[in-house]
C-alpha cells in the first residue's frame, strides 16, 4: 500500500503493472438466476425468510469508520405497509460537511495514492462479496422497494457487472493514450483523479445505479460520498459495507442516508469536484444550476453527470411482427410497475395495424397479475410509495376522462400502494399523460399515417432517453435510427434491460448530460487529462 500522507499528485498513467493488467475484452456479465427452477425459488424464499427474521434493517450514517445517528426515519413494505423494512438515520448538512472534509483530506490522499491495479483488485473483491450475497441482497430489494424477484436479481447482477467492468476499464485507462511523438521529445497523456465525487442515487435501481456511479469514481481514484434515495437506504448501505470490506478505506467512502438536506449541502459544498446524479429532471437541472454558480471557494468547475429519465416511445410500423411487439411492449411498459427510466410509456403505431395492436395489448394487459413483489407469479408490483400512487391515480383519472378507450388489468389488491396497469387509447394531442413522464404502469397509444410522422413526434419531445422500433424493413430501421435523437434505440426487442458493456445507457436533451453508463468512455468523466512533454535530447544525442 502506498503511503497515506504523500502530497505528490497521483496519476493513472503508465504503470509497472501493465503486463498483468486485465482488459475489457475479458469482461463477462454476471449470469441471471434461473427462477423457473424450484430449487432456485426455494433458495430465494429462504433468503427472504432470513431477512424477515431480522427486520427492521438498521442503517446508520457512515463517516470515517464511525456509525453516527441523526433523526430516525422508516421505510415500510409497499405491498404490506404494516411491515417496517428499514430504520435509518437521516444525515444533516453538518454530516455532509464532515463527510466531504474527510474525503477531501485523508480519503483523497490515501485512495488516490493506490495504483490502478490495487483499486481494480478492491472492486473485483467487492463484486465477489455481492456475488456471494446476491440472494440476500435481492431479498432486500424485494422488501425495501417492492422489486419482483427477477428484477431484484438483475439489479444485483448489474451492480456486480459495474464493479468488474469499471475495474477492468481503470486498468485500460491506466495505459494512457497514444500520442504522436517527435524526434527528441516524449509526449505522454495521463489521467488523474478529479477529487471528491458526490453520488446522488435513485431508489428504482438501488443496487445497480448506486454501485455503478460509486464504483466508477472509486475505480479512477476518487473518494466518494454517497447520498441514497430515502426509499432505499439499506440497499445503499449494503453496497458501502461491501466496498469497505473489500478494502476501500473508510475515509474514502461515506454514506449519508436521508432526505433533501444532505443532498443540497453536498451539491453546494465547494470541495466537491464531480457530481453523479440519477433522478428527476427538476432535481437534475437544479443540481446543474447550483454546481455552475459562481463560488470563490471552488477550486475548479464542477462536473455534473446527470441521468434524468424520459418519455420513452415505441414505434410500430405496418409490417411489424405483432407476436414480437406485444409481449415486448407489455414487459417494457409494466415490468416493475413502469418504474424504470427506460420504461415504455407511449406507443406510436401505423394506422394500418393500430386496431389489431390495441386489441392484442388489451388482451395481454388483462392477463397481467398485480400483486406483492415476493410472489413469483406477480407481473406488476405496487409502486414505491403513497406519493407515487397518488400522483399516478390522478393522472389515470385525467386520462380515462379524455381517452377514446381504456384497457386495464383486473384484480388489483386493495392493500398497499398498487396502481392498475392501464392502456389509454386515442388521447388528444398534447394531453398530460401523452407528454409528461409518469413513472408508473400507464401506457398511451396513438395511431399515425407513417413512421415519418412518428419520428417527428419523438423528435419534438424534450426528452431523448430510449425508444423502441418494431419493423421488418431494413430501410425503415436505418431511417428511424438516423432520425431519432435518443441515447438508446431498441429494434424489435424490449426497451428495458440494458446490459453493462453491451448497451451503454444514457440519453440527451433533458434526459441526461452523458457519458453513457456501462460504456467505454464513462470513466473519462471522473478524471482530468494531463499531457507531459519531455525534451529527451542529452548532449546532442536523441534518446
Amino acid at each position: 500500500m502506498s503511503p497515506t500522507g504523500s502530497s505528490r499528485p497521483t496519476t493513472l498513467g503508465p504503470a509497472a503493472t501493465r503486463a498483468t493488467a486485465a482488459s475489457l475484452d475479458g469482461f463477462r456479465n454476471e449470469p441471471l438466476l434461473e427462477l423457473r427452477r424450484p430449487e432456485v425459488r426455494d433458495a430465494a424464499l429462504a433468503a427472504l425468510a432470513r431477512l424477515d427474521a431480522r427486520l427492521p434493517v438498521r442503517v446508520p450514517i457512515r463517516i470515517d469508520g464511525e456509525e453516527l445517528r441523526g433523526e430516525e426515519f422508516e421505510r415500510v413494505d409497499a405491498g404490506e405497509i404494516d411491515r417496517v423494512v428499514t430504520v435509518a438515520q437521516a444525515a444533516s448538512a453538518r454530516h455532509a460537511a464532515a463527510a466531504i472534509g474527510c474525503a477531501a483530506g485523508r480519503g483523497q490522499r490515501e485512495w488516490g495514492a493506490r495504483s490502478a491495479s490495487e483499486r481494480a483488485t478492491v472492486l473485483r473483491r467487492a463484486a465477489d462479496i455481492l456475488h456471494a450475497e446476491r440472494l440476500d441482497l435481492a431479498a432486500l430489494a424485494v422488501r425495501e422497494v417492492a422489486k419482483p424477484w427477477a428484477e431484484a436479481d438483475a439489479d444485483v447482477c448489474e451492480a456486480i457487472d459495474f464493479l468488474r467492468y469499471y475495474a477492468a476499464g481503470a486498468l485500460d485507462l491506466d495505459r494512457g493514450a497514444a500520442l504522436a511523438q517527435l524526434p527528441g521529445e516524449r509526449n505522454d497523456l495521463r489521467y488523474v483523479p478529479r477529487g471528491v465525487t458526490i453520488v446522488i442515487a435513485p431508489w428504482n435501481f438501488p443496487f445497480a445505479i448506486a454501485c455503478g456511479m460509486t464504483s466508477a469514481a472509486l475505480a479512477t481514484g476518487n473518494p466518494v460520498v454517497v447520498k441514497p434515495a430515502e426509499q432505499s437506504p439499506a440497499c445503499a448501505d449494503a453496497i458501502v459495507r461491501a466496498l469497505h470490506a473489500a478494502g476501500v478505506p473508510v475515509d474514502a467512502l461515506a454514506l449519508l442516508p436521508g432526505g433533501d438536506d444532505p443532498g443540497k449541502a453536498l451539491v453546494a459544498d465547494p470541495r466537491g469536484r464531480t457530481i453523479a446524479f440519477t433522478g428527476s429532471v427538476a432535481a437534475g437541472t437544479s443540481i446543474i444550476e447550483r454546481a455552475a454558480a459562481s463560488d470563490p471557494e471552488r477550486r475548479g468547475v464542477v462536473r455534473v453527470l446527470a441521468e434524468m429519465g424520459g418519455k420513452n416511445c415505441v414505434l410500430v410500423d405496418s409490417d411489424a411482427d405483432l407476436d414480437d411487439a406485444v409481449p415486448a411492449i407489455v414487459r417494457s411498459a409494466f415490468g416493475f410497475a413502469g418504474q424504470k427510466c427506460s420504461a415504455a410509456s407511449r406507443v406510436i403505431v401505423h394506422e394500418r395495424v393500430a386496431d389489431a395492436l390495441e386489441e392484442r395489448l388489451a388482451g395481454a394487459i388483462a392477463a397481467l397479475r398485480v400483486g406483492p413483489a415476493e410472489d413469483f407469479a406477480t407481473d406488476v408490483p405496487p409502486v414505491v410509495d403513497p406519493e407515487a400512487q397518488g400522483r399516478l391515480l390522478a393522472a389515470l383519472a385525467a386520462g380515462r376522462a379524455s381517452a377514446r378507450a381504456t384497457h386495464e388489468a383486473p384484480g388489483v389488491p386493495p392493500d398497499g400502494w398498487s396502481v392498475t396497469p392501464t392502456l389509454l387509447g386515442g388521447l388528444p394531442p398534447g394531453h398530460d399523460v401523452v407528454e409528461r413522464e409518469l413513472f408508473g404502469p400507464v401506457l398511451a397509444l396513438e395511431a399515425v399515417t407513417d413512421m415519418d410522422v412518428a419520428c417527428e413526434i419523438v423528435d419534438g419531445l424534450p426528452y431523448a432517453l430510449t425508444a423502441g422500433l418494431f419493423a421488418r424493413s431494413p430501410r425503415t430501421i436505418d431511417a428511424v435510427a438516423a432520425r431519432l435523437p435518443v441515447g438508446n434505440l431498441y429494434v424489435n426487442r424490449d426497451t428495458t434491460g440494458a446490459r453493462v458493456g453491451h448497451q451503454p445507457f444514457g440519453g440527451t436533451r433533458l434526459s441526461g448530460t452523458g457519458p453513457k453508463a456501462g460504456g467505454p468512455d464513462y470513466l473519462l468523466a471522473f478524471v482530468d487529462a494531463r499531457c507531459i512533454t519531455e525534451n529527451t535530447i542529452r548532449h546532442g544525442l536523441v534518446v
